[in-house]
């Protein structure tokens, strides 16, 4: 996986840098696959702890991305949008891992992406690109499990 650098930001007049705000950085260096087993794994215990919230929370997911009058890649697709928006690098994970067990084509990534884009602006447009480093790792984990 190639890793999203950082650009430089300008240095103000007395020499220090001026650095965007935590939430408006670009990604860590990380794989997916190994950010979504980590979050997978820290679930368990609220799994344990509080299970009627974990399994609610599932159904709700389940029923929120079963077939429709939009099928359930169109909402994977929307769920990446979303996740793009609201800056959320396991969500990222999670949906780009189903849309590339759902079929979906970089294409059509790239489209929602792209939208994603548009209405969330510059911080978006650095998630996106995230979110396609994390497509193609998806695809290609995908693609090794089957061979």
């Amino acid at each position: 996986m190639t890793a999203i650098k950082a650009v430089a930001a300008p240095a103000r007049p007395n020499g220090a840098v001026a650095q965007p705000p935590e939430d408006a950085r670009p990604m860590q260096d990380h794989s997916y696959q190994q950010l979504t087993a980590q979050v997978s794994q820290h679930l368990a215990g609220l799994r344990s702890s509080t299970p009627g919230v974990m399994k609610a929370f599932g159904e709700l997911g389940r029923a929120a991305t079963a077939p429709g009058a939009l099928d359930a890649k169109t909402k994977e697709l929307i769920a990446l949008a979303l996740s793009v928006a609201v800056r959320c690098d396991p969500c990222i994970g999670f949906h780009t891992q189903a849309l590339a067990k759902l079929g979906a084509t970089r294409q059509e990534v790239d489209e929602t992406l792209g939208v994603a884009t548009y209405m969330g602006g510059g911080p978006s447009l650095m998630y996106a690109a995230s979110a396609v480093a994390a497509f193609d790792e998806a695809v290609a984990a995908r693609a090794s499990a089957a061979a």
